[in-house]
């Protein structure tokens, strides 16, 4: 018995294109549509299961209803001799009206009841004009945006002051930090001062204390001194009238 054909549409049909660089995850999606009036229960499958990531990668599409599926390929070094060899499949089967157990029905599933679609990786790497419309294509930054009429720029006019109130609040704060540490450093520069001057006032104080010292004694000796002078021109005198 030969294999039942796809019932899903699948958008792209063949070809999963990955659009470099590939430095960041890059993502693709599949479109899965069912055209039938059966519920078709899907599965995703690939060769290279740790480069890729795929939400969701099973589940059930109802009548006439389109599923989108996110295709993420990881981060890796990418050399343009090397031609990509993964693929993935696309595995669908009916949904039994009595079915509820989605793993036993893929378990319990006969080979002719499975459908299957395959797609080839393909990695595209941006050409120069391609990075030159990426490029023009980024709005420019608007560094004073004015006011614009509607929602969406008054959204975009709250945003940026917001922004703005917050930067100002900021280097308020900045600004408080450094005159703070501006203070302290003066308070030191001042502390150090009063101690390298306090040993000088100290050497001054004993300086002119013995200088003090030295005019009291020799202020005190002064009397001392006349008393033996006029001893000796008294000595002088007496002698000379008595011899």
């Amino acid at each position: 018995m030969s294999k039942l054909e796809q019932i899903i549409i699948l958008d792209p049909p063949t070809d999963l294109r990955f659009k470099g660089p590939f430095t960041d995850v890059v993502t693709t999606n599949l479109r899965l549509k069912n055209p039938s009036d059966r519920r078709v229960c899907f599965k995703v499958k690939t060769t290279a299961p740790r480069r890729y990531c795929v939400r969701p990668n099973s589940g059930v599409i109802d009548a006439g209803a389109t599923v989108t599926i996110s295709v993420m390929l990881q981060p890796f070094d990418y050399d343009p001799n090397e031609k990509s060899k993964h693929k993935f499949m696309v595995q669908t089967i009916y949904v039994p009206s009595s079915g509820t157990d989605m793993e036993a029905m893929w378990r319990d599933a006969r080979p002719e009841d499975l459908m299957d679609s395959k797609l080839r990786c393909v990695f595209d790497m941006p050409t120069e004009n391609d990075k030159h419309e990426v490029d023009s294509a980024k709005p420019a930054p608007v560094l004073n945006s004015s006011r614009v009429d509607g929602p969406s720029g008054l959204r975009g006019s709250t945003m940026d002051d917001t922004e703005m109130r917050k930067l100002l609040e900021d280097c308020k704060r900045l600004q408080a930090e450094m005159s703070k540490l501006a203070d302290e450093n003066r308070q030191l520069r001042q502390d150090d001062g009063v101690r390298m001057r306090k040993p000088m006032w100290s050497d001054n104080v004993m300086s002119n204390a013995s200088a003090l010292i030295g005019r009291e004694s020799a202020v005190s000796s002064l009397p001392s001194l006349l008393v033996v002078i006029a001893a000796i021109f008294i000595g002088f005198f007496l002698g000379k009238f008595v011899l």
